[in-house]
């Protein structure tokens, strides 16, 4: 069945990938299962970094590549495309947080006018399309 709207543009927080490349969407709530059913899904590229990360210090098994490759295939998961430097000078503004992946992934998704789906409390508390 086609849409009848054209899907809204879904931001994935990286906690939210894992689940999803670990078919572990009992996780998510259901407004974020009914976001990512009917969105347009991207990652920032900082998503790919966090991966190699978690990665690195054994919180996941596989790497990034494994990973954004394998929703690629199976949900459509794209990379962002927006200049590093755009993210940055949108982060600089987010003094909510200390945490650098979080600022860049907040920013992110505001420069592309889209929807960020995180269980993150404090990313909710303080960015306005934040979902869960």
């Amino acid at each position: 069945m086609a849409r009848a709207e054209k899907p809204g543009l879904i931001h994935l927080d990286t906690h939210v990938v894992c689940w999803l490349y670990e078919a572990r969407i009992d996780l998510l709530s259901e407004p974020a299962r009914a976001a990512i059913e009917r969105g347009r899904l991207v990652v920032s590229s900082v998503v790919d970094l966090e991966l190699q990360y978690l990665f690195e210090i054994g919180r996941i098994s596989k790497g990034p590549a494994a990973v954004l490759s394998a929703l690629a295939a199976e949900i459509g998961l794209a990379l962002d495309q927006q200049p590093l430097e755009k993210i940055v000078r949108q982060a600089r503004e987010l003094g909510w947080t200390r945490d650098p992946f979080d600022r860049l992934i907040v920013a992110s998704a505001l420069l592309a006018g889209g929807r960020l789906i995180t269980r993150d409390a404090l990313i909710r508390k303080h960015c306005k399309v934040a979902l869960w």
